[in-house]
This record gives C-alpha cells, sequence and structure tokens, in this order.
C-alpha cells in the first residue's frame, strides 16, 4: 500500500469513527427512530452526498451501530468470563458484565434490546455479533453437564419436540431439557436487565445489584449449574 492509500485507508477509519459516535450522540439526545443522515452530516459539517460515501442509507448506519453494540457487549462478557473459574461462578460473572455493560452504556443497550426502530429489519449481518453473550452461556453450560451426575432440569413432554428443535439448532450435544432452560434463562437475564434500566423496578427493588445477582444465581440453578461450594 503506498503512502497515499494508507492515509487515505487511515482518514476513511476516522472519518467512519467521527460519524458513529456523532449518532450515537443523536441516538443518546433524540431516540434510534428519530436517527438522521443529514442531522449526522450536519453536524460533522459534512454535505449530505460525502456521508452517503460512507453509510448510504440510515439502515446500514444503524446496522454498524448495533454491530458494534453487540461486539461492545460480547468483549465485556468474554472478559469477565476468561477471568472466573467453575461454571456457576463464570455464569455469575458474564450476567454481571451484561448489567454492568447494560447500565454503563443505556442507549445502546436499547438500541439493541429496547424497542425496534420503526421500518427497520437487522440483516444477517448483525447475527455474529449478536450471538456472542449466548454462546458464552451454552458453553457455559457444555462445560458443566459433562459431568454425568450434574441434575438435568425437568422437561415437558408436550414441549419435548420443540425442545429437541432448539437443541439440534443451537447445541446438539446438550440434551434439550438443558437447552430449553437456557433459552428461557437468556431471556430473563436481558428481561432483568431491561427492567432495572428501564424504570420497571422503581419503588420495587431497592437493593438491585443483590437482587440481580441472586436472580441470576437462580437462573443458574435452573439450567442444572450449582455453585462450588455445594
Amino acid at each position: 500500500m503506498s503512502t497515499a492509500q494508507g492515509a487515505r485507508a487511515r482518514a476513511r477509519i476516522e472519518i467512519t469513527a467521527a460519524i458513529k459516535d456523532e449518532a450515537r450522540r443523536q441516538l443518546a439526545a433524540e431516540g434510534a427512530a428519530r436517527l438522521s443522515l443529514r442531522a449526522v452530516a450536519r453536524e460533522l459539517g459534512m454535505v449530505s452526498s460525502a456521508l452517503y460515501r460512507y453509510f448510504p442509507s440510515r439502515d446500514d448506519l444503524l446496522t454498524a451501530l448495533i454491530i458494534d453494540a453487540y461486539d461492545s457487549l460480547g468483549e465485556s462478557a468474554e472478559a469477565a468470563h476468561e477471568a472466573a473459574a467453575g461454571p456457576f461462578e463464570r455464569w455469575l460473572t458474564v450476567c454481571e458484565a451484561v448489567r454492568g455493560w447494560a447500565l454503563d452504556h443505556p442507549h445502546e443497550y436499547a438500541l439493541i434490546y429496547g424497542t425496534p426502530v420503526p421500518g427497520y429489519t437487522a440483516p444477517d449481518a448483525t447475527v455474529p455479533a449478536a450471538a456472542r453473550v449466548g454462546l458464552l452461556l451454552i458453553g457455559i453450560a457444555r462445560d458443566a453437564h459433562q459431568d454425568p451426575q450434574l441434575a438435568r432440569p425437568p422437561l415437558a413432554d408436550d414441549l419435548r419436540p420443540e425442545a429437541e428443535r432448539m437443541a439440534a439448532d443451537l447445541a446438539p450435544d446438550l440434551p434439550p431439557a438443558v437447552v430449553t432452560a437456557l433459552v428461557a434463562a437468556w431471556a430473563q437475564l436481558y428481561g432483568l436487565v431491561g427492567f432495572e434500566l428501564f424504570g420497571q423496578f422503581n419503588r420495587v427493588v431497592e437493593d438491585r445489584e443483590t437482587f440481580f445477582r441472586h436472580a441470576v444465581g437462580q437462573l443458574a440453578r435452573g439450567v442444572g449449574l450449582v455453585p462450588a461450594s455445594s
């Protein structure tokens, strides 16, 4: 790569970052539904036609912001996971990292787990980043259930066909009952975080950190995980 090409590549990286930073400021101030390429261009002192060379549409910019948010969340969860020992402790640590990231990035959390943006459908390109936390939780359960003595969650007969389908899609090496419990726990984790972040716990839960840790511990037990001291 020539010196001129290198300079252009660096400039493109810097301008792309500036566009996304301004878009995040607009998310915080106006919400995702009101994100506007023209407004971003105006705030950066760019003409709209120049910005379109980086993001051809609002949806392209939203997709980039969504992937960045999922990746940032995933990196936080993965870093926490590496620092913990034992399946139950790793589960708690990953869940606490999700909560901590959400509290530090409320508008980005709202973008990926809040109200859908009217007229926007997330493309398949967002899936790998979105799956990072879920894959961590599956991996924790997989490691724990290598122990044949570990108790498996119950599974109702009428749910078995759906449980077997989910297991085939998500984790064929895990029992369907475990996969069903994992999917339920994954949904409840984000429900707990969303309730705290969006105010539904006001006048209900005061010590939210302690409550959260207890609740995700119960989710871990529902998946079959047990504390190391048990």
